[in-house]
């Protein structure tokens, strides 16, 4: 069934009508019919099944036939914040890491980040990356819409990471996976947590002792170096795996 995002106060009656994009997307390149269903999410984690029952020249009009609640999410909001690689990396990382169940995904400048990006190229980052965030949030069935943040330096990113509940940085040096699963383990019972992840070639030593002042917890991903945009695909799947519950 295809799925829709819709904003909260659209769903305040017994029909939701869609405009823009997806009316477009609804009408002429799906080309769904008058009594078919969809599936149109709030972003608050409440999902409704939906007839279509009429089309106009700006809006799809549909009947709300059941409304779910969202088994999509985890029990912790994630945020990852990932250190600017260089390519279009952080297009791969941001619909991987949508689909594996964060909330937040910041881009972070650190000292051995190579990409330099005027204010201009920055906003039309944002913009395609959060559009990559919406269409990645559709296609793995998400009850919300996570966000791609502005880009921030190392320094604001651990300043905005020191008010979750945790933080870990996966980091070479770091104890081994015993210690590792203990600091996974954690994370239950948290309502929020952090994930750094540096660029290419890593953090730098003094950034790491950093973050363990900001309370991050370090941990190792094994015996083997992963790329940028590895690393933060295997904690996210680590922790997906740990924090996943079946539906009751």
């Amino acid at each position: 069934m295809y799925r829709f995002f819709v904003e909260p106060e659209a769903c305040k009656g017994s029909d939701i009508r869609i405009s823009g994009e997806d009316w477009n997307h609804i009408r002429n390149v799906l080309r769904l019919k008058c009594g078919e269903t969809i599936a149109i999410s709030d972003g608050t984690q409440r999902e409704y099944i939906c007839e279509i029952i009429e089309y106009t020249d700006s809006e799809v009009i549909t009947k709300i036939v059941d409304i779910l609640d969202s088994s999509a999410e985890l029990s912790t909001e994630i945020t990852l914040y990932q250190g600017f690689p260089k390519g279009d990396k952080l297009e791969f990382i941001i619909q991987k890491a949508v689909e594996l169940g964060v909330v937040r995904i910041v881009p972070v400048m650190t000292k051995r980040t190579i990409v330099k990006l005027d204010h201009k190229k920055a906003e039309k980052k944002l913009e395609r990356y959060n559009a990559i965030a919406l269409s990645a949030a559709k296609q793995s069935k998400r009850g919300i819409i996570p966000v791609v943040d502005r880009i921030m330096t190392l320094k604001e990113a651990l300043e905005d990471a020191k008010y979750l509940d945790m933080n870990i940085i996966p980091y070479e040096d770091a104890k081994g996976i015993r210690h590792s699963k203990e600091i996974i383990g954690q994370v239950h019972g948290k309502k929020s947590l952090g994930i750094f992840i540096g660029p290419e070639g890593g953090f730098e030593e003094a950034e790491v002792e950093a973050a363990k002042k900001i309370g991050a917890e370090c941990i190792t991903l094994g015996h083997r170096i992963l790329r940028t945009e590895t690393a933060g695909i295997t904690v996210l799947s680590i922790l997906m795996f740990e924090l996943e519950q079946d539906e009751l």
